[in-house]
């Protein structure tokens, strides 16, 4: 099954599931911004449409109605709420009470055990890979199924977050030093993050040996 074919079996059987402003909502709210982020990020990262509601309606704490983008609610695991965000609608026309109301509902949502994570339309649009990436070391640490690519270990996971806080680049010694561990542990995760493709060594100036490690490009640029 192709990702159109899922997308509308997906949409169609949430639209099946509701009625009312719920039903209206869904058809109104899922636009070309929640499409995208599902075709560039989402089938790329897990492949299906499991555990993923469209349009999720909640209370917020004035119990009012508040319809997320996206909740993602696996059995038994932690609950997930993702916006979508472009800089016109949520940026240049809010005003401060507006903001102010959107962090208090944040607030709120971590408050009934949902992690809000909010995604700028312009890096689903122009930083896709990055956000693949960073989603997939924040889901790693809860997820009890694999992801469509292999699995990283806690140490990998640690490891990725030391070279994106480091300019994209870690050396064994940066790892030893910042994650406490042992100088052939660290040499042993680093070659195998250069297996699974998410780094690669960079050789010294006489090429004899690597003096560094970079987080590969086609992954964060």
């Amino acid at each position: 099954m192709n990702f159109e074919q899922a997308h509308e079996r997906f949409i169609r059987k949430h639209l099946d599931l509701r009625l009312g402003e719920r039903k209206g909502r869904l058809k109104r709210g899922h636009g070309f911004a929640e499409k995208l982020f599902l075709l560039k990020i989402w089938w790329i990262l897990k492949g299906n449409f499991d555990d993923l509601h469209p349009e999720y309606e909640l209370l917020d704490w004035r119990g009012r109605s508040y319809f997320a983008d996206f909740a993602y609610i696996p059995v038994g695991g932690v609950r997930f709420i993702f916006e979508i965000k472009g800089y016109n609608s949520h940026v240049k026309d809010m005003d401060r009470q507006g903001f102010r109301n959107e962090c208090k509902r944040e607030l709120f949502l971590g408050g009934l055990g949902f992690h809000v994570i909010s995604i700028a339309y312009d890096d689903i649009e122009e930083q896709a890979e990055l956000i693949i990436a960073l989603l997939r070391m924040v889901l790693s640490r809860y997820e009890v199924t694999p992801m469509t690519r292999e699995p990283l270990s806690f140490a990998e996971n640690e490891i990725l977050r030391l070279a994106l806080s480091n300019s994209l680049i870690v050396r064994p010694k940066d790892i030893t030093e910042q994650l406490l561990m042992s100088y052939r542990r660290a040499l042993g995760l680093l070659q195998s993050l250069c297996e699974k493709g998410w780094l690669r060594p960079i050789m010294g100036a006489t090429g004899q040996r690597v003096i560094r490690y970079e987080l590969v490009r086609s992954i964060v640029a």
